[in-house]
Order: C-alpha cells, then sequence, then structure tokens
C-alpha cells in the first residue's frame, strides 16, 4: 500500500465517523444505521447490552425519545489493519438539552458528556462502513 492509499483510507474513515455525528445530530436514524454492516455491533457510551446487527442498532435509535442534542468529535486517529480494515479512536464530547419555548434548547445540567469511541471500520461495496462501535464515557456524568 503506498503513503498515499493510506492517507487516502485514513480520510475515508474518518469521514464516516463525521457523516455518522452529521447524522446523528439530525436525528436521521435511517442515516446512522446505513453506515453500519448488516452484521455490525454497537456498544453505547452509557453502557448497557451490545446491540447486535443494522435492523436493531436502528431500532434502538428510534426508540429513544427525542432531544436536543451536538457531537463534538476530536482526536480521531485511523489505524489501518489491511486495505479493506481499519481501526479508529476518537475524543467525544455530547451537549444535551431539552426544547424551549424561544427555539434555543435549554442546555441538561448533566451536560457535556466526555468520553471516546473505539471503531473498527471494514470496506464494503457501498463504502466504508462501522462493523463493530464502542463507545465509553471518561468521566461519571
Amino acid at each position: 500500500m503506498t503513503e498515499e492509499q493510506r492517507r487516502a483510507i485514513e480520510a475515508d474513515v474518518t469521514r464516516l465517523i463525521h457523516e455518522y455525528v452529521w447524522a446523528n445530530d439530525a436525528q436521521d436514524w435511517q442515516r446512522c444505521a446505513a453506515l453500519y454492516t448488516e452484521d455490525a455491533v454497537f456498544r453505547r457510551p452509557s453502557g448497557g447490552d451490545p446491540v447486535l446487527g443494522r435492523d436493531a442498532i436502528l431500532a434502538s435509535f428510534t426508540a429513544r425519545a427525542p432531544r436536543a442534542q451536538r457531537h463534538v468529535m476530536a482526536n480521531t486517529l485511523v489505524d489501518l489493519v489491511s486495505e479493506s480494515e481499519a481501526r479508529a479512536k476518537s475524543v467525544i464530547v455530547l451537549y444535551m438539552g431539552d426544547a424551549s419555548d424561544d427555539g434555543l434548547p435549554v442546555q441538561d445540567a448533566k451536560s457535556p458528556l466526555i468520553g471516546t469511541f473505539e471503531d473498527r471500520c471494514v470496506l464494503t461495496g457501498d463504502g466504508w462502513r462501522f462493523a463493530e462501535r464502542t463507545g465509553g464515557l471518561d468521566f461519571r456524568p
């Protein structure tokens, strides 16, 4: 693999992570789920049992009550396993809030939450997708 190919894969995986964040904040659950492989595993930063498979991941998103939110991903580092598999880790900051009368959400007292995501991404016919996404909190809320 050339240096140019390695950098292209790193950019593609970083874009996958950013695309996921934008879709998540827009609560576009169909798009979020589409960024996972059919047999993906998702572990929320807040804990709980792993969610297994794209359909179950979509169901877990749609089951949640709507909320105002903004995710900030930082310090993303991508390591290539091969030309079709990569591992990535990122710091996540989540701001949450509730709707208000003037349209600007009121920030939740537990906000922001700070944690990490560790991802295993694979190249599919549809581009790079999450095969495994594991979140964790770095500080107690």
